[in-house]
């Protein structure tokens, strides 16, 4: 499976996931169209999130340090609200919408 984004297919794992990363808009709407979701600001806050995360620590956090990250600009944000955004796992599917490769590994990455 792959994602054709303006003309070029992007490579993905057996899940979705991109096998390299793509930080372009056109990426995240069409694997967020592919996973049912309509993007608001607050999806795009998290993704972004997401994005500067994979820049600087070269993978995403788990699920719990995305919490506190996101924390950090939406403090009402719990995990409901992450949920509502990404009710597949908001750990990886927000991963995977923002264009990274799959989350790998488990616990305090």
């Amino acid at each position: 499976m792959g994602y054709v984004v303006a003309g070029e297919e992007l490579e993905t794992d057996a899940e979705g996931y991109l096998l390299e990363a793509n930080f372009s808009e056109e990426v995240v709407g069409v694997i967020a169209a592919a996973e049912g979701i309509e993007l608001t600001p607050k999806h795009w806050e998290v993704i972004n999130y997401m994005r500067e995360q994979y820049r600087d620590e070269g993978h995403t956090p788990n699920f719990r340090n995305m919490l506190k990250g996101v924390n950090e600009f939406w403090p009402d944000a719990d995990s409901k609200a992450l949920y509502d955004l990404f009710p597949v796992g908001p750990a990886k599917q927000a991963a995977k919408v923002a264009g990274l490769p799959q989350p790998k590994g488990k616990g305090g990455y």
